[in-house]
């Protein structure tokens, strides 16, 4: 039998089934935007998160760098999962710690081969890594260890004092099982409601301590606009031990 040409489209779930067999408990992410490319998967872990590219028999290393460069930023460790015919270079062509997995169909079905496990990645920024969540998630970090809310503040900001924290109160351990833990738990099902409810409780407390009348009348407006598009509750799925989910 010759050899099969492996397309992206038709690994992804069996690899995923690898992982799972792999690693044990994990959760799946795919498509999530980073800088200027898009990783294929980010496979949450306990105590990290890993960036999967995969380059099937039927892609070339044309964009490879510019991804190499964006997943080093976002995650602790990266694997890149390739067809057979990539099985030969793929070595030359990313960095050595990245992890390096072989894909290719046998007359047993599909075979994956760890040719090189990934070793920690030396580029990671936290702060990139912690763009991954939201801010109601930022938000369970903040009072999990006494930060201040910080509620009228951007994202960016709040991620900057999280961080300041680091590693002096939270250690880059903890905080990486708590942003694991966060994506384990996170419920695509509810997302609207979750981030909406938010915004209300960010709402309301700013009444309770804002004294400008116009600025009181702003609030209010905005309330009122919350209360009148109030999604109803989606029905919540019992979760399994590994979820597939979309585009973050």
């Amino acid at each position: 039998m010759g050899r099969r040409i492996t397309h992206d489209r038709e690994i992804r779930e069996p690899l995923f089934d690898f992982l799972e067999e792999y690693f044990g408990q994990i959760r799946i992410l795919q498509e999530k935007t980073m800088g200027r490319s898009r990783a294929d998967i980010v496979m949450v872990l306990p105590d990290s998160l890993c960036g999967i590219e995969i380059k099937s028999d039927a892609d070339t290393y044309k964009r490879l760098d510019g991804q190499i460069r964006d997943y080093d930023k976002y995650y602790d460790y990266n694997i890149v999962a390739v067809g057979a015919s990539h099985a030969m270079h793929i070595e030359e062509h990313v960095p050595e710690y990245w992890g390096i997995i072989t894909i290719e169909y046998t007359d047993t079905g599909w075979d994956f081969y760890f040719l090189r496990q990934p070793k920690k990645n030396p580029n990671l920024i936290r702060r990139k890594k912690m763009e991954i969540l939201w801010r109601p998630e930022l938000a369970s970090i903040q009072h999990r260890h006494g930060i201040p809310k910080y509620k009228d503040k951007s994202k960016a900001f709040v991620i900057g004092k999280i961080l300041d924290r680091v590693p002096e109160e939270i250690s880059e351990e903890d905080l990486s099982a708590e942003i694991s833990a966060i994506l384990f738990e996170r419920d695509y099902n509810t997302v609207k409601e979750t981030l909406a409810e938010y915004r209300r409780g960010e709402i309301a407390r700013q009444l309770e301590i804002e004294t400008d009348p116009e600025r009181r009348l702003e609030l209010m407006m905005k309330q009122a606009a919350f209360r009148q598009n109030r999604p109803h509750p989606a029905r919540r799925r019992c979760r399994p031990k590994r979820r597939r989910t979309g585009n973050i």
